[in-house]
């Protein structure tokens, strides 16, 4: 089998990711962390995600690549990708048109599917991302989506870059997922349902990525437990302990 013919049997795992810039990344964070803080987590987040997807790409049946942006910053991603991942330039002006144009440059690499990722959902079960790659390989043309908690969707994947996919939706609101089904659905396609998770980007939903990994406590709405995110968990278990009150401070 050639190198073309190989490549077009995967499903490319594709991170949507901005290069961690302090003061770029993760801004709604801040507060309750600080720039520097909120940039860290950006960078355990995509360390995570792709190590999640890394043990799905074991299998055989997929590869790694982040899709970034700014040009030019590049060397930011240095020593945070597991070996095999491979960096693709986003294009496009809007949302929409990032996400259509990486579903097209991805394919036109020679895979067979892509799975656009969100960088912001360190935890989802790696199970989510097999399922997404275990559909994506049946016959006949179809999309996956993962739905987020917030209304949102934390993995899209598609075999053809079906533009009407990524047109009318009200991006960074709480009825993307709704929209996407509804465009999914006048363009004809079978939508695959993947398990509900959740985006950690404001100090709300921190709490709960917080309570996952620190506490344990499985988020409500899940149905099975989420990705231990190592580089996240040992981090904020480090953030927690600073911003705890000292003995000294309490006896004051």
């Amino acid at each position: 089998m050639s190198a073309k013919q190989a490549r077009a049997k995967l499903c490319a795992l594709t991170v949507m990711a901005k290069a961690p810039r302090p003061g770029a990344v993760k801004t709604r964070l801040s507060p309750p962390v600080t720039p520097s803080q909120a940039s860290d987590l950006n960078v355990c987040f995509l360390r995570d995600t792709a190590e999640n997807i890394a043990g799905v790409i074991d299998g055989g049946a997929a590869a790694g690549l982040i899709s970034y942006t700014p040009v030019g910053e590049e060397a930011l991603f240095d020593g945070l990708l597991p070996d095999g991942f491979a960096l693709l330039l986003q294009r496009g002006n809007g949302f929409g048109e990032r996400l259509l144009a990486a579903t097209e440059d991805v394919l036109a690499c020679g895979f067979g599917s892509v799975c656009l990722i969100d960088g912001d959902s360190p935890t989802v079960p790696p199970s989510a991302f097999e399922q997404a790659v275990r559909e994506l390989a049946c016959p006949g043309d179809r999309i996956v989506v993962g739905p987020a908690a917030d209304g949102g969707y934390y993995l899209i994947g598609l075999k053809r870059a079906h533009r009407t996919i990524f047109e009318q939706i009200a991006w960074s609101t709480g009825t993307v997922y709704v929209d996407t089904l509804k465009r999914a659905r006048e363009a004809g396609l079978e939508v695959v349902e993947l398990p509900l998770w959740y985006d950690v980007d404001d100090a709300a939903t921190l709490e709960i990525l917080k309570a996952e990994l620190l506490g344990g406590i499985v988020p409500h709405f899940a149905t099975q437990p989420g990705y231990p995110a190592p580089h996240t968990r040992e981090y904020l278990r480090a953030l927690d302990s600073r911003t705890k009150p000292s003995l000294q401070d309490v006896d004051d």
